[in-house]
Order: structure tokens, then sequence, then C-alpha cells
């Protein structure tokens, strides 16, 4: 099981120069990926709180890492124009030297849809077609889609993307299963839709791998990740972790916690409070001690 890490999102002001830092120290202590949250804004206590945009700050972070996987977790796909989209992911994946991961999803918070003049409404329908057309182009270079809401008359993607480029999804929705299995390359789930529990992760990948086999695929040939809430001394709480226990203690508690999920899931990003610099160099023998159960 790898480990990977989210940077910080809205929980206080971050500057780049400190996120690269940070980027930078993840990966010198062995994190295996680096992920961003992928939002225009939210609503807590009455107070409204933006985070960078994600595609331009993951632009930044390839130019300045060299090994860590990157990718948001997750791009609602209805932010921007799907081909829009495709070329943002194409690029960010060159300027890495073949290090993103495409993470997509519909999207759930009606706040920034609202104040963006997103359309919140039909997300998954939405959903659906955009899909299709970034898997078009990503794939083959080529869209020519006609449906509902979009339409691509022979759209090229060039410079070509990597057609092999992983595409995460992040749902367990049985319509988005439906419509993302014969695609996706990794799943990813977060902590609070299982309560940060193992046994109750494993039930959402038992459906996951059902949706893999009724699509024909292999579910070993999609790798499995999940989002962890890890509490640190400091906390102060991050978005979405209220009613749910952290993982906590000293390394080694934390370690063996993480170890809980090694017959679950291929992959971990954990989500830490405080996310700081100190915070990710307090984390490095936990990284070390998770990745040397891969042998």
């Amino acid at each position: 099981m790898h480990v990977g890490i989210q940077l910080p999102e809205v929980e206080r002001f971050v500057p780049w120069n400190e996120y690269r830092t940070m980027a930078q120290t993840a990966e010198a202590v062995g994190f295996a990926s680096i992920w961003l949250g992928d939002h225009f804004l939210y609503r807590r206590k009455n107070e409204d709180l933006g985070p960078w945009e994600c595609w331009s700050m993951l632009s930044a972070l390839a130019a300045v890492t060299e090994r860590v996987l990157l990718g948001p977790l997750v791009s609602p796909t209805g932010f921007r124009n799907p081909a829009v989209l495709a070329k943002m992911a194409s690029t960010v994946d060159e300027i890495s030297g073949g290090r993103l991961v495409l993470g997509l999803g519909s999207g759930w918070n009606e706040r920034e849809f609202d104040a963006y003049g997103v359309p919140y409404d039909r997300r998954v329908s939405r959903f659906e077609e955009e899909f299709e057309i970034i898997t078009d182009l990503i794939r083959t270079g080529r869209s020519d889609f006609s449906g509902e809401f979009f339409s691509q008359d022979d759209n090229v993607l060039i410079p070509p993307a990597r057609p092999d480029l992983p595409i995460m999804i992040g749902s367990t929705g049985p319509r988005m299963l439906s419509i993302t299995a014969g695609e996706m390359d990794w799943w990813n789930e977060w902590f609070a839709n299982f309560g940060n529990r193992p046994d109750k992760l494993a039930r959402l990948v038992d459906q996951l791998e059902a949706a893999l086999v009724e699509a024909g695929r292999d579910p070993a040939d999609v790798i499995t990740s999940a989002a962890v809430y890890v509490s640190m001394p400091g906390a102060s709480g991050r978005n979405n972790t209220r009613r749910v226990s952290p993982i906590e203690g000293e390394a080694d508690q934390i370690t063996e916690q993480l170890l809980e999920f090694v017959d679950v899931v291929d992959h971990l990003q954990l989500i830490v409070d405080p996310i700081t610099i100190e915070s990710v160099e307090t984390l490095a023998p936990v990284v070390e001690a998770v990745h040397s159960t891969q042998g």
C-alpha cells in the first residue's frame, strides 16, 4: 500500500511559497502522491472561504517536484468545459513527466456551483456526457459527440495526451459506477463516506468490484484508494471531519491504524490536521513504515 497526502485547501490562507515547500518536503520524506481539492468556494460558519484554483496549482507543483504522483481529489467535470479539462490535464501531465492522475467526479457543493454560474441540476446526466468527451480525447485524441448538453464536432486534442493517463473516479453511486466502470483506472472514496473505518470501506470496495465485473472488467486492473483523516497535535478541524473518529496518536500508533487498510485498498491519501510543513515532516517515519510493508 502506498501513502499520499492532500495539501491545504481552506483551513487557512497558504501562499504559493508554502505550498511549494510543503510539496517538496512531502516528496523528500517519501510520500508517494500529492493531491489538491478542486473547489471554488465553501461556506463554513456563515463565512465564505476559497482555495487557489486547483489546476493552476497542479501545474506549478508539477514543475517543482520530480517523483510524486499528482492529482485533483477530485475535479467536478461541470466546472470546466470537458474538452478544455482534457486539454488542461494533458498539459499538466506533460509538465510533470507523466505523473498526473486525472481524478473526476460530478461535484456536490451547490454553493460554489451557484456562485460561479455552473448548472447544478442533473449533474450525473451532465457528467455522463462530459466523461465520454474527456475519455475519448484522452484515449484516442478525438471527440465527435452530440448530446443533450454538449456537442463536439470532430475535436482533436493536439498535442495528444498520454493515452494511458490514469483516470480516477471519486464516487460509489450505482449510476456513476455504471457510467465509469468501463474506463476508470483508479477509484477513490472520501473518509466521511466510510466513517474513516476499514471495515466500512471494504463494503464500498465490494460494490466497486461488482460494478467492474458487470462491465466486463477485472477488478485487479483498477487501483483502489481512499482519503483518511489523520489528527495530530494542534488539530482544529478540516472540512467534513465532524462525527468522524480520526486516526491519531504517536507515529507507531498512526502507522498501526493505517496498516489496517492494507488489505482493503492500494493507496491512501492522508487528510492531515493540521496540514503544515511540520506535520508533513512528523509523518516521515509513518510513511517509511507503511511503505516498508511493500517488501
